[in-house]
């Protein structure tokens, strides 16, 4: 075991594939000789050459739909946004290409790609380098969406996205990046379609993903002081959600509580509460609650910021809420 930062667990990945399958590449703003704006392809490019750490202009919807029609090819790129937000700059190339052409090629093209990069609310960032695509993303056919949380499964989700013959993007959270975590020694990769068994409890089931898995686990220790035993569930995958996993603790527990950065109108937890409303209604003691950032531009203000987002506290409150509940 190796202690790991977060970024550094993303670089692991991507060199380790890249030596291991000579069609994977890089590219996208500054990934070579600079690095990478979190410096995930730091000095990559002194090892694999220009052509495999490839810088662009910046254009995001030219060198997106340039990487999806390498993939149409046979290679294995994967696009560095230097800020997730940019990205909306190529949703036509992501949507429209991307996630149909296997489909509209009658399977002709398989497209193994990977979009990812650094998201979320982070520190004082303002609007428009705040935002979270997940939901923006989330109804378009064809595409598959994994958030990673820790340094393990950073590195383990990145080398099966890189594997994997469908578009993936794949979403990492700005204020993640200097987490510490040890690492297994050699090989190793995690499914992408598999949610995380985070810890066991019988009381209520929470369920997160990505910066918003540490904040449920700040609030675990009070709730503990309170006498209650939350089930703590990493989403992962969110795109398709994991409802196995979901299905067997809200059998156990009988109460929901979903804590997202996503915004409340059309987010992931919005679809998550009509999944289970749909497949697991009978099992529910409670009606299944939702805390969710709020439907406003992040604030540049720092107050203000963390105000519009889920704290711990908040947490903690909704609990003893859905506990008091009398069924």
């Amino acid at each position: 075991m190796a202690e790991t930062i977060f970024f550094k667990a993303l670089r692991e990945a991507t060199d380790e594939e890249m030596a291991r399958d000579e069609t994977v590449f890089v590219l996208g703003e500054d990934v070579g000789h600079y690095g990478g704006s979190y410096k995930v392809t730091k000095d990559l490019y002194k090892k694999y050459g220009e052509l495999r750490l490839l810088d662009t202009p910046i254009a995001e919807n030219s060198f997106t739909g340039m990487a999806i029609g390498a993939a149409m090819t046979g290679l294995r790129p994967i696009v560095e946004g230097m800020n997730m937000g940019f990205l909306l700059l190529a949703f036509n190339q992501i949507s429209n290409n991307a996630g149909m052409l296997r489909y509209t090629s009658g399977g002709n093209y398989k497209i193994p790609l990977v979009i990812r990069g650094p998201g979320g609310v982070g520190r004082q960032l303002g609007a428009e380098h705040s935002q979270r695509l997940e939901a923006y993303f989330h109804a378009v056919p064809g595409l598959k969406i994994v958030t990673c949380s820790t340094p393990y499964n950073a590195k383990g989700l990145l080398k099966s996205a890189i594997r994997d013959n469908n578009p993936v993007l794949f979403f990492e959270h700005v204020l993640l990046y200097n987490l510490k975590e040890d690492l297994p020694e050699g090989d190793y990769s995690l499914p992408l379609d598999q949610a995380e068994m985070v810890r066991s409890g019988k009381d209520v089931t929470i369920l997160t993903y990505s910066r918003m898995r540490h904040h449920v686990l700040q609030a675990v220790p009070q709730l503990e002081e309170k006498g209650f035993d939350p089930e703590v569930i990493d989403l992962i995958s969110l795109k398709p959600i994991d409802m196995e996993t979901i299905s067997q603790s809200v059998r156990k527990t009988h109460r929901v509580i979903i804590v997202e950065e996503c915004m409340k109108t059309g987010g992931i937890g919005a679809e998550l509460m009509g999944l289970i409303n749909d497949q697991l209604f009978d099992e529910l003691d409670a009606p299944v609650m939702r805390l969710s950032s709020e439907d406003i531009p992040t604030p540049y203000n720092g107050t203000l910021e963390r105000h519009t987002i889920v704290q711990p506290p908040d947490i903690v409150a909704a609990v003893e809420d859905m506990m008091a509940l009398k069924v």
